[in-house]
C-alpha cells in the first residue's frame, strides 16, 4: 500500500481515500513547514547551479512515528536527492500515527528545492539543468577516484606513483581548504540537527579526500 504525501511551499496534506485516521507530523502543518524551513540545507552543487526540483522520498512509520526504510523514490541523481532522503529520515519521530495505522503502508513525500534567486540571477532552463546533472554524474566518478586512492593509503594499499594525479584531480574538484571549512561548517549544523550520521558522513569525506581536518570529530562521535 502506498499513500502520497504532498507539500506546496512546504505545506503537508495526506492524500487517501481510506475511512481510517492517517499519521500526522506533530504540531500540524505549520511545524511542519518550519521544520523543513529550519533544517533542509541545500547541497553545495545543486546550490552553486542553481539546481531546482522536487524529489519523492518514500519510507514507513512505526508506531511509535519513527521513520522506516526511506529511500529516494523518485530524484535527479545528483546531490538533492542525498539531502532529501536525510531530511525525511529527520523527522523520524516526529509523526503522530493512530492507533490503528497499517505500518506497512508506505508513504512518499515530495521535498521540493528551490534556490536562492538572489544569488542565482536567471534561472537555467531546462537543457542547462540535465547539462548540471551529467556534469555532476561525471564529477561523481572523479570523486570516486579521489576516495578510493586515499581509502586504500589509509589502508596501505594505495599505489603512490599516483599520488600526483589525484592531487591534480583534487585541484580540478576545488576540494580546498575552502571547500573543507564549509563542509565541517554544514557538518556541525547537521549535528545541531541531530543528526550524527549526515554530519559523519560529511567528516568521513573530509578525511577521504586526504585531509585530516575532521580526524577529531571522526574519533569523538563517529568510531563508536
Amino acid at each position: 500500500m502506498v499513500k502520497r504525501l504532498f507539500t506546496l511551499a512546504f505545506v503537508l496534506a495526506a492524500v487517501t481515500t481510506s475511512a481510517f485516521a492517517q499519521p500526522a507530523f506533530k504540531g500540524g502543518e505549520p511545524a511542519f513547514v518550519t521544520f523543513l524551513k529550519n533544517n533542509i540545507i541545500y547541497p553545495e552543487y545543486s546550490s552553486k547551479n542553481c539546481i531546482s526540483g522536487i524529489i519523492d522520498v518514500s519510507f514507513r512509520l512505526d508506531k511509535n512515528g519513527r521513520v522506516v526504510d526511506a529511500k529516494v523514490q523518485r530524484g535527479m541523481g545528483i546531490d538533492l536527492d542525498d539531502e532529501a532522503l536525510r531530511i525525511v529520515k529527520l523527522t523520524s519521530g516526529k509523526w503522530t500515527v493512530p492507533a490503528d495505522y497499517n505500518e506497512n503502508t508506505r508513504l512518499v513525500q515530495p521535498v521540493r528545492f528551490s534556490p536562492d534567486q538572489t544569488n542565482c540571477g536567471i534561472l537555467p532552463n531546462s537543457n542547462d539543468i540535465q547539462a548540471a546533472i551529467n556534469n555532476y554524474q561525471v564529477r561523481q566518478e572523479l570523486e570516486n577516484a579521489v576516495t578510493n586512492y586515499y581509502i586504500n593509503k589509509y589502508q596501505g594499499k594505495a599505489d603512490t606513483t599516483k599520488e600526483a594525479t589525484i592531487i591534480n584531480l583534487k585541484k580540478q574538484l576545488g576540494f580546498d581548504d575552502e571547500l573543507i571549512n564549509d563542509l565541517l561548517q554544514q557538518a556541525s549544523k547537521k549535528q545541531k540537527q541531530g543528526d550524527k550520521e549526515g554530519a559523519c558522513t560529511d567528516w568521513t569525506f573530509i578525511r577521504n579526500i586526504g585531509s585530516n581536518k575532521a580526524d577529531s570529530f571522526i574519533s569523538k562521535y563517529c568510531n563508536h
